[in-house]
């Protein structure tokens, strides 16, 4: 198993020590540790592992002294504006501006759930934003307005070509009361460049942030009052090309849904996440769209979820190619620790090679790694390191530390 991985961490070792090169993967490859890869050969469908997910947790794994050389990565695979080719949309002038937006209250306030028995994505706020696009006449003033369900012809190009994206990031309540929202830029700039990869309309990512922030502000009452809980933001971009023509969409809408959230999965925040492998199924290929957060991606990947669950597993480890490389978890990056043949401990996460997704959590904790000096634990107690990320990850978001990756709603 991994053995292409093996392959890219011998060539990285050869050039010998002090520096790091990219994975030979072309030109927005990630950067892996120095030490080589080293699993056992896997069977057709390997045993369960454990992983932890991507929205509020983090991998089960341990920096170390390598860590620093995994550097913030950007991909450029087909998914961001320099690399856009004719099919990108960079060709569209002007955005809409936070300065323009229309508010229309609800009349009619919801009752507030639980927070301690929410159910993930299940109930939603008073409140949606929404900004229209065409060819024609560029983008109209956003609107914040009541939930309400959206009205659709029965041709558009998401319905029928996925013509689609979204983003996932979070508003937390802090012990002092304050609202925060956790390195939302990260969720613009993936959101830019998968708008540029799925050919809709570009935007200025600034405005939308500051729309998105006007309406948490807004429903600022369903952010839960709770350090276990938080509020979901899902920015959602379709085409409504009202045309059964396979092309570039001429119109298109953004919109943006908050919805009280809990842990992802039943089993907790900080419990491990069974994962089922199975080789026969791909999650991404390169040159696809892999790395870019569109709903296409999920859907094509239900059927082995749904295998997953039957085998007793909570999620699906992708594997890639021949050598079955690890990749991903259906919602989550993955980060693997382990001692080598050479008796050494390792950190290690998939390089952001076109078909990773680029994960908030995942670089947060890369930047973590990168800025602390850290004693190397054995891997009986690794996961009290696992457990220092998290609590300094939620002292950020609950605002018991200032940090800048958070801004400050309230």
């Amino acid at each position: 198993m991994l053995e292409g991985l093996r392959r890219t961490l011998r060539l990285a070792l050869a050039r010998g020590p002090g520096s790091w090169y990219p994975a030979p993967y072309g030109p927005c490859a990630g950067a892996w540790p120095h030490r080589l890869l080293s699993l056992p050969a896997a069977r057709s469908v390997p045993p369960p592992l454990s992983a932890a997910p991507r929205p509020r947790s983090l991998p089960m794994a341990s920096p170390l002294r390598s860590a620093a050389a995994l550097a913030r990565q950007e991909c450029s695979n087909g998914c961001s504006a320099e690399c856009t080719g004719e099919g990108g949309s960079k060709e569209v002038v002007g955005t809409f501006k936070a300065k323009d937006l229309i508010v229309t209250p609800a009349t009619i306030l919801k009752e507030k759930p639980d927070p301690n028995n929410l159910v993930f994505g299940t109930v939603f706020t008073d409140h949606m934003l929404t900004v229209e696009w065409s060819s024609e006449f560029g983008w109209e003033k956003p609107h914040i307005k009541p939930l309400q369900n959206l009205s659709l012809h029965p041709g558009s190009s998401a319905l029928h070509y996925a013509v689609e994206l979204f983003e996932g990031l979070k508003a937390f309540r802090g012990v002092d009361n304050k609202i925060r929202l956790f390195r939302p830029n990260l969720n613009m700039d993936r959101m830019y460049r998968s708008a540029v990869r799925a050919t809709l309309p570009v935007f200025d990512k600034e405005e939308l942030l500051e729309c998105i922030q006007q309406l948490v502000k807004l429903d600022k009452e369903w952010v839960p009052y709770s350090t276990s809980a938080s509020l979901y933001i899902r920015p959602t971009f379709i085409g409504t090309e009202p045309s059964l023509g396979v092309k570039k969409p001429t119109k298109a809408l953004l919109f943006v849904l908050l919805s009280p959230v809990g842990p992802y999965f039943s089993s907790g925040t900080f419990n491990p996440v069974s994962l089922w492998a199975n080789p026969k199924y791909v999650r991404a290929w390169k040159g696809g769209t892999g790395d870019c957060k569109m709903g296409g991606n999920y859907g094509s990947s239900l059927f082995a979820q749904c295998e997953a669950v039957d085998n007793g597993c909570q999620q699906v480890l992708w594997l890639y190619g021949e050598d079955h490389q690890i990749t991903e978890v259906g919602t989550m990056n993955l980060f693997l620790y382990w001692i080598n043949e050479d008796g050494e401990e390792e950190l290690a996460t998939p390089p952001l090679d076109g078909i990773i997704l680029p994960g908030v959590t995942r670089q947060c904790i890369l930047d973590l790694a990168h800025q602390w000096t850290i004693h190397i634990p054995t891997m009986e107690n690794g996961p009290k390191l696992a457990s220092r990320i998290l609590s300094k990850l939620t002292d950020i978001q609950y605002g018991r530390e200032e940090s800048d990756w958070t801004i400050v709603l309230s």
